[in-house]
């Protein structure tokens, strides 16, 4: 079975691999404090353009959010997010489980408007019976492979600043949306909007690692003790300072996410020119085909990939995935097999 269910089912870059064996038997100070970790922080500082940011690593995107909203958020403030967002959908209540509410908003695509979020702000939720909004949060590119524009960030911060909201930007699929053929805000850029962004890399190649970036130091004053407490410091913290390193030379992040979407829209024009709809637009290595019964049954002969929902008119979303490890014959096949089921 040839696998389109996710971008990290495979191990890691063969480059980070061939780093992670030369530097194995050698002895470094662990948590963090290794030369390897604090030069990937600084390759990271000079990459966004931010001398002054704070930067620390986490093993993966749920503990990072966790991690990052229960240091930043009093007992009595909620983070606002899509009813779509990762950490509304899919990381198990973790965010509540901190003691803190997840507020979200509706909408058709997984993108939050500044016209929704205007809309619920203005709708008396400042009331002191309620729990007080504090942080925005979105995902870039978001759950369904969309990326936000450099109008729309604006337009959202804008709103933040009105109303005296952080705005938090999970990076998991970041390599994706900075590589999309439609996006328009260059990675140094993300301080104009973000206050806190977070790196994937876990599924841009490395064997697990995000990078938490706070623009504002303030914000991330004693991270390091909210990391510990939640059990994410991890003891041999130069595999992660290694990665980084690796995936940041010689724009290996951005390659990875041009090759990646690359495929991904090779299989979305070939289920649009076979007559099969797709649910959005999406010029990211996730794409979102409405598939029959039939249809799945057949393509399941060879490929896996992953239903997505069923929407108000009965009709099924399924998501194909692409990563740095797809094979061009394996997308061929996919495609072959599109036409013949069509």
């Amino acid at each position: 079975m040839i696998s389109f269910n996710s971008d990290y089912s495979e191990g890691m870059l063969p480059e980070i691999l061939q780093k992670l064996v030369e530097t194995n038997l050698e002895q470094t100070v662990g948590y963090g404090e290794d030369h390897y970790t604090l030069k990937a922080k600084e390759i990271l500082r000079e990459k966004l353009k931010a001398e002054n940011a704070k930067i620390n690593f986490l093993v993966g995107g749920t503990q990072t959010n966790l991690t990052v909203l229960s240091h930043i958020l009093k007992t009595y403030e909620s983070v606002i997010s899509d009813r779509a967002g990762h950490i509304a959908t899919h990381e198990t209540g973790a965010i509540e489980a901190t003691g803190h509410k997840v507020d979200t908003i509706g909408s058709l695509d997984g993108k939050i408007t500044a016209e929704g979020l205007k809309k619920f702000l203005s709708a008396d939720n400042f009331s002191i019976h309620n729990v007080k909004p504090r942080v925005v949060y979105i995902s870039n590119s978001n759950e369904y492979g969309l990326i936000y524009s450099k109008a729309e960030l604006l337009e959202i911060k804008k709103i933040c600043k009105e109303y005296k909201l952080l705005l938090y930007i999970d990076g998991a699929r970041l390599a994706s949306a900075i590589a999309s053929e439609k996006n328009d805000i260059e990675l140094e850029e993300y301080k104009e909007f973000a206050d806190i962004l977070y790196i994937g890399a876990t599924k841009a190649g490395a064997i697990f690692g995000e990078a938490v970036v706070f623009f504002n130091p303030i914000l991330g004053e004693n991270f390091e003790y909210t990391i510990k407490q939640k059990g994410a410091l991890l003891a041999k913290g130069r595999f992660l300072g290694i990665q980084f390193l690796e995936l940041f030379k010689d724009n290996l992040y951005e390659k990875v996410g041009e090759y990646s979407n690359k495929l991904a829209i090779k299989i979305k024009e070939a289920f649009l020119e076979n007559g099969i709809e797709i649910f959005v637009d999406s010029y990211t290595n996730q794409q979102f085909p409405i598939l029959s019964l039939e249809m799945v049954k057949k393509l399941r002969e060879e490929f896996e990939f992953q239903k997505i929902m069923v929407l108000k008119d009965g009709r099924t979303v399924y998501r194909f995935v692409t990563s740095w490890a797809t094979k061009d014959e394996d997308v061929k096949k996919l495609i072959a097999k599109i036409k013949e089921i069509a």
